[in-house]
């Protein structure tokens, strides 16, 4: 990892940055790096209550508020932007709205790194709205001036088209500090937590993949 002048996470719900970033963004934060996580939604139409259930429809906007506010905290964060979209309803916005809320950011922010979902290989509507979004954004951008994309791509059918992720991030000695981030998000980790704390054959592959490192796929605009 080289220091950054700032980096710019954008993800679409709370949570998106403790499962495979949460890592990444402590240590920026720990170089000294300013770190700007921008959470488009408060993921408050999501069908996890809490494992067992202690939220409710209602009540499931603020536990995720409060969720993400101590995430934030966890990694160190000084700037947390909670944009307040409606969750699951990113691909109807108007065209272009997101893309210039990204743009008026990085205007503003002057990131020389963003990371964010990959478009086309992040499954859910909202995240492809994000990468989307973003990618739009920087594309606009002369190219001398735009920050380096690094993209989070999730495991599916598709996955194998983008080849071995060609960033990989080290989280040797952080793996205490996400696992906090991540139960930070009770609503919505409880099980994967459950997991990583066992001592079978499925808790050692879950360890492998959340807790040795972090991995991300570059995006060239041309």
């Amino acid at each position: 990892m080289e220091k950054e002048n700032h980096v710019l996470v954008i993800f679409p719900h709370p949570d998106d940055e403790a499962f495979g970033v949460s890592g990444t963004m402590s240590r920026y934060v720990d170089m000294g790096v300013p770190v700007t996580y921008a959470c488009l939604t408060f993921g408050d139409m999501g069908r996890n209550l809490g494992y067992p259930p202690f939220a409710t429809r209602e009540s499931l906007h603020e536990i995720r508020k409060r969720e993400v506010e101590e995430s934030a905290r966890l990694i160190g964060l000084d700037d947390l932007r909670l944009l307040g979209y409606r969750d699951k309803t990113l691909e109807f916005e108007p065209p272009g709205h997101l893309k210039g809320v990204v743009r008026d950011m990085i205007d503003e922010l002057g990131p020389t790194r963003i990371i964010t979902f990959y478009p086309g290989y992040s499954v859910h509507p909202d995240h492809e709205a994000t990468a989307e979004a973003v990618v739009e954004a920087v594309s606009e951008m002369p190219a001398s001036e735009r920050p380096v994309l690094q993209l989070v791509a999730f495991s599916n059918d598709t996955l194998k088209d983008l080849g071995e992720p060609d960033i990989v991030v080290s989280i040797e000695g952080y793996e205490e500090r996400k696992e906090k981030i991540m139960a930070a998000h009770e609503s919505q980790t409880g099980p994967l937590l459950k997991t990583l704390a066992g001592n079978t054959q499925e808790s050692e592959a879950a360890r492998q993949m959340w807790m040795q490192n972090e991995t991300f796929y570059s995006y060239d605009i041309d």
